[in-house]
């Protein structure tokens, strides 16, 4: 539809609390407390814990039946002390203004704690994409755009896939704000097809991102890989290429999920038959062997779990019957501080999702740095830079996490927190 570009509600600064539990509170409980473990004054945390700026727009859409129905996103802008803002945009049916808050917070650190020179954003439209035409997913993707064109840019806000999104809808977004701006601007969204400025290495990023972690931690730990078993929650991109690695590094894959459920064999499972099934029958279920829920999987008795799904997945329900040696997090937010506690106290190595799942907004990174240069890298150029930033993260959060003795969650969360706050000293943003 032209002409209608939709309605947007502002607020700088948005104070609100966030109701009682949930990735808000999360997020802002591991903020307070990291800035405590620094020694760092209120005001970093007042100017940490809500987004910078806050977008909620309306925008309408026209349905293959003929009727108009009326969408709403947001755009949560967090912090860009560092650089631009960062972040994905999912469509889901339970977006919330809270949810995308917290997010925007995580991408914030993630971005941080690789060295990034970018900020956290996050978006999201409230919708079901599986009830929607490719038309209709499409229409939605440009609504999106232009009720929020004059919030991104490639200096401003590069926004990328995220749950339900994927390459297509990128390219949908780019050519939609290139049309608005009258000239081609493929550095305002990264995870783009190859074809439409897209880098190599992106789809499996955030996947083979999190098994570099899982490797150094398996070093460290003594765990030999050959043989070790994994468990994976969230059979989408992250989960099925962490799958893929993981068993190219000879890890035994024992049980995968989905959200219709979860498929285990304790001799283990191929990924790419797994993805077979998944692709012909819609769910990991469909592959051969026992039917499990999402809730058995996290209780497997393996070497390696990975949540690659959605937040709070890990809690105070289930964290003491939790039995993996590694949690690698691969989705954002899947333990709620409380499981954080119990995870702790029992001795389980958490690689934090700021961590664990920042190969993502890396080769985004990349693709966007490609994309101002129009200087195109090689895959083996990609995984090579990417395996060398994810090494060099974990070294420096598991050296804090010895020497301090902290958890590794509080180390990256230092480390990260230590840059942002160092950026708006000098900018002046906080007292002396």
């Amino acid at each position: 539809m032209g002409g209608v570009t939709g309605q947007a509600s502002v607020r700088q600064g948005d104070d609100r609390e966030a109701d009682l539990g949930g990735p808000l509170a999360a997020a802002r409980h591991q903020l307070r407390h990291t800035i405590g473990l620094l020694g760092l004054g209120d005001e970093v945390y007042q100017l940490l814990k809500s987004p910078v700026r806050f977008v909620e727009v309306t925008f309408p859409v026209r349905m293959d039946d003929g009727t108009t129905r009326v969408f709403t996103g947001y755009r949560s802008q967090h912090n860009d002390a560092l650089g631009p803002f960062k972040g994905g945009i999912r469509f889901h049916p339970a977006v919330t203004p809270d949810e995308v808050k917290a997010l925007s917070i995580w991408m914030t650190m993630k971005c941080s704690l690789l060295g990034l020179p970018y900020g956290g954003g996050k978006g999201g439209v409230v919708c079901d994409p599986k009830q929607l035409s490719t038309r209709e997913i499409e229409a939605v993707s440009r609504g999106y755009v232009r009720a929020l064109a004059e919030v991104l840019g490639p200096d401003l806000d590069i926004p990328a896939p995220d749950v339900y999104t994927n390459e297509q809808v990128m390219a949908w977004m780019v050519d939609e704000f290139s049309r608005l701006r009258g000239r081609n601007v493929p550095g305002v969204m990264t995870g783009k097809p190859m074809g439409f400025g897209g880098s190599h290495g992106r789809t499996e990023a955030t996947g083979l991102g999190c098994v570099f972690t899982v490797i150094e931690a398996a070093e460290r730990l003594g765990i030999d890989l050959k043989g070790a078993t994994a468990a994976i929650q969230g059979f989408g991109n992250a989960g099925s290429y962490a799958a893929r690695f993981l068993h190219q590094a000879g890890v035994r894959v024992v049980a995968v999920s989905d959200s219709r459920g979860g498929v285990w064999n304790p001799d283990g499972l191929d990924p790419e038959e797994v993805l077979r099934h998944k692709k012909a029958e819609g769910s990991v279920i469909a592959h051969p062997g026992r039917i499990i829920s999402n809730e058995e999987l996290l209780e497997l008795e393996v070497d390696i779990l990975i949540p690659a799904a959605l937040e709070d997945q890990i809690h105070a329900g289930n964290a003491s019957r939790i039995a993996a040696r590694i949690v690698a997090e691969a989705a954002n937010g899947p333990t709620t501080p409380e499981a954080d506690e119990v995870m702790a106290d029992r001795g389980i190595f958490v690689i934090p999702d700021i961590l664990a799942s920042a190969g993502g907004v890396t080769v985004s990174y990349f693709e966007w740095v490609q994309n101002l240069t129009s200087l195109y890298w090689t895959p083996e150029e990609v995984r090579d830079r990417l395996g060398r930033m994810m090494r060099q993260a974990f070294a420096e959060v598991y050296d804090l996490h010895r020497e301090r003795g902290v958890t590794m969650r509080d180390a990256a969360y230092m480390v990260a927190v230590r840059r942002v706050a160092e950026a708006m000293r000098v900018r002046g943003w906080l007292g002396e």
